[in-house]
């Protein structure tokens, strides 16, 4: 674990840089376009929802009324909405500096995407895959750039079952079990695009990072079950704002110091709260030819291959 203290004060001016932040409109994505944003950055807050991304947009301009931000329409769950997202940002843009990787799903009931993929992996694994890979071409051009996925300690029980990779018809599936895989496949993406970027010599870098017990609405899918009532105020105890949880992932896009392939996460007790500071994943995140076959699976799933 690296103990080097750090803070958003340390962020070196982000004047002339692109950056996209997805679910930008609740949460750690907030939190993360706003200080984006306040540093100079050019932020597009990808929303799945234009109508919250709004609001989300005019809270901030409240708080910091000259800032450069734009909302625009991404749904994770639909691969035809992220065709048309990077359709419209490469057009519109010659640079991209950050991919923020940072919307998701948790613990959600049983359900399937657009595409009928299983929700949670097809939102937080597939959806940014397609999307990472679609951009990739704007990210080699753009010296230093940067790709970061956010995970969760959750992954640290997450197994990729390539034999029941879509828990289909709902067989052995629970909320947990699929949201576990979906960050632990995160991982797997992350570390394996470092080597593939290595591996090709280009100056970008992918990274990764976790929130902690972080409070946002992610969590709503379990708020209003018994335990989750009964411990809430220790769970607050024990947790960070999402501002804080959020500080993992800003550092990661923004940090000039740090290599590709690390990992961040909170300084605390079992990783929930904390300075963010470089943290251990399980090993199994490493493995490469886990890593190697779910992204051969992720181009076959998705019909989008990378130029890597």
């Amino acid at each position: 674990m690296d103990n080097q203290e750090w803070s958003v004060q340390d962020i070196p001016s982000l004047v002339n840089k692109v950056m996209i932040v997805t679910g930008g409109n609740s949460g750690l994505g907030f939190e993360s376009v706003k200080v984006f944003a306040k540093k100079g950055a050019e932020v597009i807050l990808a929303s799945r929802s234009l109508e919250r991304g709004q609001q989300a947009l005019e809270a901030i301009k409240q708080e910091v009324p000259e800032v450069s931000i734009k909302v625009m329409h991404l749904d994770l769950g639909d691969l035809d909405s992220v065709r048309a997202f990077a359709e419209d940002f490469n057009k519109q843009y010659d640079r991209l500096d950050v991919l923020l990787n940072n919307a998701g799903v948790m613990t959600t009931p049983y359900g399937k995407t657009k595409d009928e993929f299983e929700l949670q992996l097809g939102t937080n694994h597939l959806g940014h895959f397609a999307l990472t890979a679609l951009l990739f071409d704007k990210l080699k051009a753009t010296d230093n750039a940067r790709i970061i996925q956010i995970s969760s300690n959750a992954h640290k029980s997450g197994k990729i079952d390539f034999d029941n990779l879509m828990f289909e018809g709902g067989s052995g599936y629970t909320p947990m079990k699929s949201y576990s895989q979906s960050k632990l496949a995160n991982l797997l993406f992350a570390f394996e695009l470092q080597r593939r970027i290595e591996k090709a010599g280009l100056s970008m870098k992918s990274l990764a990072a976790h929130p902690g017990g972080a409070q946002t609405n992610l969590a709503r899918h379990v708020e209003d079950k018994f335990l989750f009532k009964m411990l809430g105020g220790l769970l607050k105890r024990l947790t960070q704002s999402a501002y804080d949880g959020a500080l993992p992932g800003i550092r990661a896009a923004t940090d000039p110091t740090l290599e590709g392939g690390r990992y961040l996460g909170p300084s605390g007790r079992m990783e929930m709260k904390g300075d963010p500071v470089l943290v251990h994943p399980k090993t199994e995140a490493y493995d490469v030819m886990v890593a190697d076959r779910l992204w051969r699976e992720s181009e076959r799933l998705t019909g989008i291959k990378f130029s890597v």
